[in-house]
């Protein structure tokens, strides 16, 4: 038998201090979301919440701390845009609006992991691009926005030709 090497700490003080700070700031942010009335705080909780998970992802260069922080910004910058400047709009294009800020969080996920982790992840490029799409149909309206309602109603078929694909494939 032989003898194993001691497990090695995987953690450093400064992202055990970083960490910390970061739980503290989350606490906080929603301790104070809870009990404040403020006008405002409902639109910067999620955008402020990002922040958190967004600075703490880069700072410990975690990758997964990047999606919460990505995925929050884009909320918070949909809800922000959608309550606001375009509150007043069709549906049609709130919804839009709304699903292209949302794309940018994605986007932002790919792009900080880049600059920041080891690893960069491409696969939100897919979630935003899918997001995009629609998004762009929404705001487009008209007959884009009938073929979409046809492809939500068609895509099934996708999944029928792919499995008689395989089936058949499989006796070739």
């Amino acid at each position: 038998m032989s003898a194993q090497a001691p497990l090695k700490k995987t953690t450093s003080p400064r992202s055990t201090l970083i960490a910390g700070i970061a739980l503290i700031s989350i606490g906080v942010l929603t301790l104070v979301s809870q009990f404040a009335r403020f006008p405002s705080l409902e639109l910067v909780f999620l955008p402020a919440l990002a922040l958190i998970f967004l600075v703490w992802g880069s700072l410990t260069r975690n990758g997964g701390l990047l999606i919460p922080g990505g995925v929050l910004a884009g909320t918070g910058l949909g809800a922000i845009l959608v309550t606001g400047p375009y509150a007043s709009f069709p549906d049609e294009v709130i919804g839009g609006v709304f699903l292209l800020a949302f794309a940018a969080g994605w986007v932002l996920i790919t792009l900080l992991s880049a600059v920041f982790t080891r690893c960069v992840m491409w696969w939100p490029l897919i979630v935003a691009g899918i997001l995009g799409v629609v998004g762009a149909v929404l705001l487009m309206g008209g007959v884009a926005l009938d073929a979409l309602v046809l492809l939500g109603k068609l895509w099934p078929l996708a999944l029928v030709g792919v499995g008689a694909w395989l089936i058949l494939r499989r006796k070739a």
